[in-house]
């Protein structure tokens, strides 16, 4: 009986063991991306902005008088010579006020006519002493207001004749029609926009820079253009125009970029990005990312970055911020070569905590476990 109990003991040990959990895995450290200061990690030199591709030369066109639109003669993007007819309005009323003006100045030369020759019978009588000098002299005033009122009609036919010419709209100088404004059957007004040309052979970038970087930017400043659409192939360019005052909406400045050599490489309307290598005054700081660097309240030159130190355990490090920049925060350059700062998740990281760091750029093995 005895021995019954004790293996009834042991069993029941044994099948306790076998059925209890085994004991917690530590989890392993957080993979954390680092960046390590070296020559890379200086304040890079060239700024990058987009803009879009537009024309040095673009100007809304329109008729010189009024009237009802009948024809438009070119579409979006059509590309017109010189002279091209590009609409016409209704030339009725134009060519009844030219009618009107050349009735006017076959009158004005029959008046003239007639005053010319009632002078010459003035001038006959006065000499055989017929009439008085009065009589000479308002002869002579009426022919001389004639004279006056013939050239006054001869202006305004030539007037009426420019007039219903201009009922035909025609482009001023080559170039691409980039908008219609007005349609056939549409009223418009003297000088109402109704195609806007852009002159394709000068084209420019348009970039807006934002306060902090506008005054390291001037007129005539080399630059490199590269589109979008082919970001291989890259154009020379140069800043031509610095906008004075700053957009009351964005706060940035405006700036035209002449580029030079453009083709059909460089459409209109295109998205290009304007590279600029310039002399950052901060030259000696560290820039980072936003993320890797914590704010301090109520020191808005004082931030804390996180370094990995020995052991891969992490440290916060109170560091000095020369400038709060959109890509990213400039520090001072007081921290040593070969340091290894996080550059992201700072927020979940507690002081001491041992991390996993993955150099930033380099490849990443997956270990999965089948």
């Amino acid at each position: 009986m005895r021995i019954r109990t004790l293996l009834t003991v042991t069993a029941g040990a044994c099948l306790l063991a076998s059925c209890s959990a085994p004991a917690p895995e530590s989890p392993p450290p957080r993979a954390v991306l680092v960046r390590t200061l070296d020559g890379a990690a200086a304040a890079p030199a060239v700024q990058l902005y987009a803009g879009e591709v537009k024309a040095r030369i673009e100007a809304d066109v329109g008729f010189r008088v009024g009237g009802k639109l009948v024809e438009r003669k070119a579409d979006v993007g059509a590309e017109v010579a010189a002279g091209a007819l590009l609409a016409l309005l209704d030339p009725a009323d134009a060519r009844l006020a030219a009618s009107a003006a050349q009735a006017a100045l076959a009158a004005a030369e029959a008046d003239l006519a007639l005053a010319r020759t009632e002078y010459g019978r003035a001038q006959e009588l006065a000499a055989r002493k017929f009439v008085s000098s009065s009589v000479l002299d308002t002869r002579r005033t009426a022919l001389q207001a004639a004279e006056a009122r013939l050239r006054q009609a001869r202006a305004q036919a030539e007037t009426a004749s420019n007039q219903a010419g201009y009922t035909r709209l025609e482009a001023p100088a080559a170039g691409v029609v980039t908008a219609v404004l007005a349609e056939p059957g549409q009223v418009v007004g003297v000088g109402q926009p109704v195609f806007r040309l852009a002159r394709p052979d000068e084209r420019e970038v348009l970039i807006h820079v934002p306060e902090g970087r506008a005054g390291q930017l001037h007129a005539g400043m080399a630059a490199r253009v590269r589109t979008w659409a082919a970001p291989g192939r890259e154009y020379a360019a140069t800043v031509r125009e610095v906008a004075p005052a700053a957009d009351t909406a964005t706060r940035t400045y405006a700036l035209r970029v002449a580029v030079q050599g453009a083709d059909a490489g460089l459409p209109l309307g295109a998205t290009a990005s304007v590279m600029f290598t310039v002399a950052d005054a901060d030259g000696d700081g560290v820039l980072l990312p936003l993320a890797a660097v914590t704010r301090v309240p109520g020191k808005p030159d004082g931030g804390t970055v996180w370094v990995v130190g020995e052991g891969d355990r992490v440290r916060p490090v109170a560091v000095d911020i020369l400038a709060w920049r959109e890509d990213g925060a400039l520090l001072r350059a007081d921290l040593p070569a070969g340091a290894r700062l996080v550059v992201a998740g700072v927020h979940t990281l507690v002081e001491g905590e041992t991390v996993r760091a993955l150099e930033e750029g380099a490849p990443v093995l997956l270990d999965v476990k089948r």
